[in-house]
């Protein structure tokens, strides 16, 4: 790695598994002091030793402000400040009962809402007020292209990656001109570590999601964690500093538009 992130203090939010754990070996490799912060601390804690470096974990639940307020926190005591977050937690656990306008569970629109948009907003107010205070600072979110895809199921986790692209606008608008760019990395199909597992535990229902996927994929494979890591390390770089309320497919081409 070439060293652009050298002694940048960045907080990964939603870091034990996926894009984010892949964000946060990423970011140490290129230099920066990492806050792993994650629901799943023991995984948090297994992603910042295998990273290394100045590398940490922290517990965080990010439906909860005073907890978001105490990762934050901690993340200051250890680095004296910081220069980017990237915000990317998301409770996958009740996507599969997102079902449809008339069908779905209440309980499960609000967890979903509270986790996916709520919390992003948490993260976004609790660490502003220290990024402000560099000229130039990032934040980056973790969308989806389900945001403006169109599905027939799913609609909650739609309409909150739907805001967070509209939280991620407002925050370019509002702050950019007090040096914090604000970017969302759109994810396509990605083969996550957890999806490898159930691949080998059920070679039948998610290799038919790999095959799905692949056939609307103009590409010779499908997403790695680590492609978006690669994305989230040039949008908290200063390679990445004239990128500003942008909304990055980054999908192999699968969802193409202008």
């Amino acid at each position: 790695m070439n060293g652009r992130l050298e002694g940048r203090r960045i907080i990964v939010f939603g870091s034990a598994t996926g894009i984010g754990a892949a964000t946060v070996r990423r970011l140490a490799a290129e230099g920066a002091r990492v806050c792993a912060a994650d629901i799943n601390l023991t995984g948090a804690q297994s992603v910042a030793e295998e990273a290394g470096g100045d590398t940490f974990a922290v517990a965080v639940d990010i439906s909860e402000e005073a907890s978001v307020t105490s990762a934050v926190e901690a993340a200051i005591e250890r680095f004296g400040g910081l220069d980017g977050a990237h915000i990317n937690a998301a409770d996958l656990r009740v996507i599969m009962h997102d079902s449809d306008a008339l069908e779905i569970d209440l309980e499960v629109f609000d967890r979903t809402i509270a986790v996916n948009l709520r919390g992003h907003l948490l993260c976004t107010r609790a660490v502003i007020p220290h990024l402000v205070k560099n000229s130039a600072s990032a934040i980056v979110y973790t969308s989806s292209g389900s945001a403006y895809g169109g599905e027939p199921t799913r609609p909650s986790y739609a309409m909150s990656k739907a805001g967070v692209n509209a939280l991620m606008r407002h925050v370019a608008a509002r702050w950019g001109r007090e040096g914090v760019t604000a970017n969302v990395i759109a994810p396509g199909f990605t083969v996550t570590g957890e999806m490898r597992l159930q691949m080998e535990a059920n070679a039948s229902e998610p290799q038919k999601w790999s095959e799905h996927f692949m056939s609307r994929t103009p590409h010779t494979r499908l997403g790695e964690s680590e492609d978006h890591a690669a994305v989230a390390a040039l949008l908290l770089s200063d390679d990445g500093r004239w990128i500003n309320g942008a909304v990055l497919d980054v999908n192999g081409g699968s969802l193409m538009r202008s």
